[in-house]
């Protein structure tokens, strides 16, 4: 009855995923990178069991990287380019606005301004405040640049992309520097006019989401995701090779325990994810959210050794989530709050339930994510296995024909937005899909 744990537990195939694709390099969305990845993930799937493994192409807006700079006084100063910036040059005062919260903005005049935000949130505010959000403050309030620093020291510039759903490139550029810089422009050129470059390229694309089955052949199913993608810059085996792996370990313990399904396994790796879950969004437009009992969204797994799962208010997918935790008298964290980031809230957002599963850290934002710094040396085999195991029993307990987890009315999700001070943000930056 558990011999299936110790396999796992000894198994290679979401390691050697994980290698695989932190070795292809770029995956950027629409790259040749992502749909290497992709088809990596595909074959991984078939191999470890899954049937229909195939691949859902769709166009993206394409954005490839050149060269940016910062000049300011006499020196050029090191800065990247955040995904799908406009091509510009801004010569503009430099305004420091520390963290960027939406009452600095409103309290300072950035009008015609390069603006620098840090890229975490002060200890005593009650939610985060994502980079797209001050991203769209400055625009709102009429920045002519932004300048994303990084809060997390080791001269990492961080990435991360602007644009929106209607609008894919942004309307100001933007470019992220490291702590060391961004403390320097603040104490040597703050009011001082400095240039902001940012060289891009601007194409059409295509990305790719993979699919894959186990199970019976229900009507309703399961879904379990990642996304395939990373941003260019790094390796990105935390965000997300790492939750992709954990997808194909999942399917590989699941393929031996086909019978214990009762509920249909749809294996999901989106691409697009880092430029507005456009792989999700367009699996969300196209299916039956009626037919999908849960999703189980693995994005931010394997960064530390405990799972954490956002819940969205849903009581069945906490109640599934402590049943697995007792059973195996393992830990596993769950947040009933919402968590409008990554590849379930395409869904979430109109009532489907759906974990975000992550893994605990008392550090604020990403980490090493969205910076050089994303690398295989910083996961754990042990971890991945470890969770591996919990999310396998996660899955057949959300696929037993028993456990009827309610959708929850759009209403209501809304309502919770704006009772976690969460609307706004998602207002300002074109996210908010509920008619007001």
């Amino acid at each position: 009855m558990t011999t299936w744990i110790g396999d796992v537990f000894t198994s290679d195939v979401g390691w050697t995923h994980l290698e695989r694709l932190v070795d292809i390099g770029n995956r950027m969305a629409g790259s040749d990178g992502e749909r290497e990845a992709a088809e990596l993930t595909r074959d991984a799937l078939a191999e470890a069991g899954a049937r229909n493994a195939r691949l859902d192409t769709f166009d993206v807006q394409g954005w490839t990287r050149g060269d940016s700079t910062i000049a300011a006084g006499e020196e050029n100063l090191d800065c990247i380019a955040l995904p799908r910036s406009p091509a510009d040059a801004i010569a503009a005062p430099l305004v420091d606005l520390g963290y960027g919260l939406p009452e600095d903005f409103e309290s300072a005049d950035v009008e015609d301004a390069v603006v620098m935000v840090r890229s975490d949130i002060p200890d005593y505010y009650d939610r985060y405040v994502h980079r797209r959000e001050k991203y769209y403050h400055a625009v709102e309030n009429g920045a002519a640049a932004f300048v994303y620093r990084n809060h997390v020291e080791g001269c990492l510039p961080p990435t991360g992309s602007v644009g929106t759903e209607a609008d894919p490139i942004g309307e100001i550029p933007a470019v992220g520097v490291s702590a060391e810089v961004g403390a320097r422009l603040a104490r040597r050129y703050e009011g001082d006019d400095v240039t902001v470059s940012v060289d891009a390229e601007i194409h059409p694309a295509e990305s790719q989401n993979v699919h894959a089955e186990l199970g019976p052949d229900t009507e309703d199913r399961v879904l379990v995701t990642s996304h395939v993608d990373a941003h260019d810059i790094a390796e990105g085996a935390l965000d997300n090779g790492a939750g992709t792996a954990m997808v194909v370990e999942i399917a590989n313990a699941l393929a031996d325990r086909e019978d214990d399904l009762e509920t249909r396994v749809e294996f999901v790796a989106y691409g697009a994810e880092e430029v507005g879950l456009v792989g999700s969004g367009y699996h969300a437009e196209e299916t039956d959210h009626g037919t999908i009992e849960a999703i189980v969204n693995n994005d931010g797994v394997v960064r530390d050794r405990t799972l954490s799962l956002t819940t969205h208010g849903f009581d069945g997918l906490e109640t599934a989530a402590n049943a697995v935790a007792e059973r195996y008298d393992h830990p596993i964290e769950t947040v009933p709050e919402l968590g409008p980031h990554s590849d379930h809230w395409p869904f979430v957002q109109w009532g489907v339930p759906g974990y975000h599963v992550t893994s605990t850290s008392d550090d604020v934002g990403r980490g090493w994510g969205h910076t050089f710094a994303d690398t295989l040396d910083k996961l754990e085999k042990r971890d991945l296995r470890e969770q591996a195991i919990l999310l396998t029993a996660l899955v057949v307990e959300l696929a037993d024909s028993a456990a009827t987890i309610e959708h929850r009315d759009p209403e209501a999700i809304a309502a919770d937005l704006e009772v976690q001070d969460l609307a706004e943000g998602m207002r300002v930056t074109g996210d908010w899909p509920y008619d007001d």
